[in-house]
This record gives structure tokens, C-alpha cells and sequence, in this order.
């Protein structure tokens, strides 16, 4: 590991961080929760450049992280809490403990004896905490939140035993929600959407990626509508449905 390029790249962020905290009046007013808003931002950014595929703003984006990263630590290294030390060795240790069917004599011959021996040996390291979904964020957005409450709950035996059972649930949930009146059809919508992002676990489907797929072919095509409308000097809202149906197609088929 000697004169590695990946070490000299990282002691180089640590040395600018070190010069910012100590000279830069923004950086040096600072704190772990001053920067939090933003750590959550470059995080949506991140994710905006791995969904389109740009791997030059995906570099981007994993080095603004990684500054964050830095910072945090910094301030914690301040008043003696932890350091980047601290960080990296924790994050070692837990990766060798989680996998010990490459450091250790566990056999494991397929991705899902991998997420099984994961979540047991966490939820074996974490004994204090009340719940096999304690480690979901609360704070985390909804569709990916159930997502990840049904994966860690299916990790332990609570899953249902076919593909076809999950649907029955489907079909039951949306014949409830049709029927559902007032305040009940967000209660029964709610239980709708959590039992389609069960299927989609089932059929291997994220169900935020899918979202996200057509949220963007929904502006794509839109976009379409409204571009053809600046063209032709007319305003979106004189356009009928038809007229908008019509360019709609017309944008889906290209």
C-alpha cells in the first residue's frame, strides 16, 4: 500500500479540511447539525446522477460526500467525541463481522444467504434496540421505508409463503380502498401501496426506481406538450385533452 495514490488523494482531503477549519470564517462556524440540511442534499444529487447514468457527475457527487464525510469528523475529533479513525475502523470491523463467510468458516453460496446472515448478526449486535425495525430510519421517504421494514421482516420469517398470496393481498387491498369512504380511502390507499411494494419485493423490483422511471418518462412526454404549444403560439390551457392525448403518443412512441 506503499506510495498508493488512494491514500495520498484521502490524506490530502484531511489536510484541506484541517487548513478550512482552521482559516475559512464559513467552515469554522460549522456544526454537525448546521450541515446536515446540506449532507442530505448531495445525497438526492447523488442519486439524481446514478439514475441518469452520468458517471462523471457520479464522481462528482461521491467527492462532495466524501467531504462531508471529513467534516463530521473533524468537528467530532474537536471536542473528542470520535475521529476519521474512528469512522473507517468502525466501518472495517463491522464489514468483516457481517461477512463471515469470507473472514470467517460460515458458508454462505448465494446473495440471500449473504442478507441472511447480515441482518441475524446485526440483530444479534444490537440487543438493546426494541425492534428487528429499529434500524429504519425514521425520517427516511415513505415508499423506501416499507420497502426496507418488509425486507428486514422477511429476514426473520414474516413474509408471506408464495408470490401469489402477496397479490391476493393486492387484489383484497384495492377492493377495500374501492369501497372505502371519507377519511378511510387514505387509511385503505395507504395499506394499497404498502401490499404493491410487497409485490414488487417479490418480483425483485425497487419500487422507488420504478417510480422514479416514470416520474421521468411523465416529463418527458409532458415536456412534449408543452414544447409543441411554444411552437405553434398557443397556450397550454387553450389545448384540448385530445390535442394533448395526441402529442402525449406521439412522445411515447419516440
Amino acid at each position: 500500500m506503499q506510495n498508493d495514490p488512494r491514500l495520498a488523494a484521502f490524506e490530502r482531503l484531511l489536510n484541506i479540511m484541517d487548513d478550512l477549519r482552521a482559516k475559512c470564517p464559513w467552515d469554522r462556524e460549522q456544526t454537525i447539525e448546521s450541515i446536515r440540511h446540506l449532507t442530505i442534499e448531495e445525497t438526492y444529487e447523488l442519486s439524481d446522477a446514478i439514475l441518469n447514468e452520468d458517471m462523471e457527475e457520479i464522481k462528482k457527487e461521491l467527492g462532495d460526500l466524501a467531504l462531508h464525510l471529513v467534516f463530521y469528523s473533524k468537528i467530532a475529533s474537536e471536542t473528542n467525541h470520535f475521529d476519521i479513525s474512528d469512522v473507517l475502523n468502525g466501518i472495517c470491523e463491522k464489514l468483516i463481522r457481517r461477512h463471515p463467510h469470507i473472514y470467517g468458516d460460515v458458508i454462505a453460496e448465494n446473495p440471500d444467504a449473504v442478507k441472511r446472515n447480515w441482518e441475524q448478526i446485526k440483530q444479534a449486535e444490537s440487543k438493546g434496540k426494541k425492534s428487528v425495525l429499529s434500524g429504519v430510519p425514521n425520517s427516511m421517504p415513505s415508499l423506501v421505508k416499507s420497502m426496507r421494514m418488509q425486507e428486514k421482516a422477511a429476514q426473520v420469517g414474516f413474509d408471506w409463503p408464495a408470490k401469489s398470496d402477496v397479490w391476493d393481498k393486492v387484489e383484497e387491498e384495492l377492493n377495500e380502498f374501492k369501497e372505502a369512504q371519507g377519511q378511510e380511502q387514505q387509511n385503505e390507499f395507504g395499506d394499497l401501496l404498502f401490499s404493491l411494494v410487497n409485490y414488487a419485493r417479490w418480483n425483485n423490483i425497487n419500487p422507488d426506481d420504478a417510480l422514479e422511471a416514470t416520474n421521468k418518462k411523465f416529463r418527458r412526454r409532458f415536456e412534449a406538450i408543452e414544447s409543441f404549444a411554444k411552437q405553434q403560439g398557443i397556450a397550454l390551457q387553450s389545448m384540448t385533452l385530445e390535442e394533448m392525448d395526441a402529442i402525449w403518443e406521439k412522445a411515447k412512441k419516440s
